[in-house]
């Protein structure tokens, strides 16, 4: 039987009254469709906090998840199980989801106990990848509400999509426009990475630089790739396409870092741009020569878009061959 939370008076809402009185927690909430990277990106970051004595925990959200690779401090699991649930209720995979979320908005007492045990970690909050849970349904716009207005967290949601969808227009305006839902949806201090970027060009080649597909200010270029204009359905989903640019570069949000958890070094300033989101200000026991101060712009955008350009795709392939024309 779910257990219904009595409402937390407004008056209460306020700074100071979280988990503990006076104290901020920073963390982050990690969401994207799936087989975006989502895990496996926890547990590099996990590894990389750790390797720099920031005291780090993951949350795993994700009732569907049984092969986690790394060791989650708390599990959704234990309060609710998706295979019970879809044999219980006689509901699909998607359904089964919804409902272990809707579950756990009822029972947020549990997950606030279980935050208590390790309060004072830096937490990474591990989402599902159903695309409706954070783009429409309210669970987790719930669970992200209680966190940053009662909880005292200071959340930066971490959104991922995978980098190949770049070679494919249709799918790069949709996860454009996904990524624009998902920034309206939370209301946090958002950022959004192209993840496995060491991949981008597995699928295709890009039709325009990397920095094109980062900086989302002129899709309109994309329009004449989607199709051939003598094919109705093409033609038809050509004018859809036009109107959903526009509302993507009306709102002017969305903007995108690549990321490979096998670049190490990027891993670093990934964290940077993080903690700028959120305000987190790193500990004393972090060490100075890894992580340089949130406030200072490294200009690392520009850097890792050229330095994933010319390791991972055709054009850097090209450039270097021209650079070596002219040398000779």
């Amino acid at each position: 039987e779910i257990r219904t939370l009595p409402r937390v008076p407004k008056a209460a809402r306020c700074l100071g009254e979280g988990l503990q009185a006076g104290l901020e927690m920073f963390g982050q909430m990690v969401i994207g469709p799936p087989g975006s990277g989502k895990s496996t990106y926890c547990a590099a970051m996990l590894e990389f906090l750790t390797g720099i004595e920031r005291d780090t925990a993951i949350i795993n959200l994700d009732p569907a998840n049984h092969t986690l690779p790394y060791k989650c401090a708390v599990d959704i699991r234990d309060l609710i199980n998706l295979e019970e649930v879809m044999e219980q209720l006689g509901l699909g995979p998607n359904g089964g989801l919804i409902y272990c979320m809707e579950y756990l908005t009822k029972n947020l007492k549990w997950l606030k106990e279980q935050l208590k045990k390790i309060e004072g970690k830096y937490i990474i909050f591990d989402f599902p990848g159903q695309v409706e849970l954070f783009t429409q349904h309210p669970a987790c716009r719930q669970i992200a509400d209680m966190l940053t207005n009662d909880w005292n967290y200071r959340i930066c949601t971490v959104h991922l999509v995978d980098a190949h969808h770049c070679t494919d227009p249709s799918k790069y305006i949709s996860c454009v426009l996904m990524s624009l839902a998902c920034m309206l949806h939370f209301e946090t201090p958002h950022v959004n990475f192209l993840s496995k970027a060491d991949l981008i060009e597995q699928y295709g080649k890009l039709k325009f630089g990397l920095e094109f597909y980062t900086d989302v200010l002129d899709m309109k270029y994309l329009i004449p790739h989607l199709g051939d204009d003598d094919d109705p359905f093409a033609k038809k989903h050509k004018k859809l396409s036009e109107k959903i640019v526009d509302v993507v570069e009306g709102f002017g949000l969305v903007a995108f870092t690549p990321l490979s958890v096998l670049e190490k070094e990027h891993m670093k300033n990934v964290v940077q741009i993080i903690d700028k989101a959120n305000g987190y200000v790193r500990l004393p026991q972090e060490r100075n020569a890894i992580l340089n101060s949130v406030a200072k712009d490294t200009g690392w955008d520009t850097d890792a878009i050229q330095h994933f350009q010319k390791k991972y795709t055709n054009q850097g392939a090209v450039s270097d061959e021209k650079e070596a024309g002219e040398k000779l």
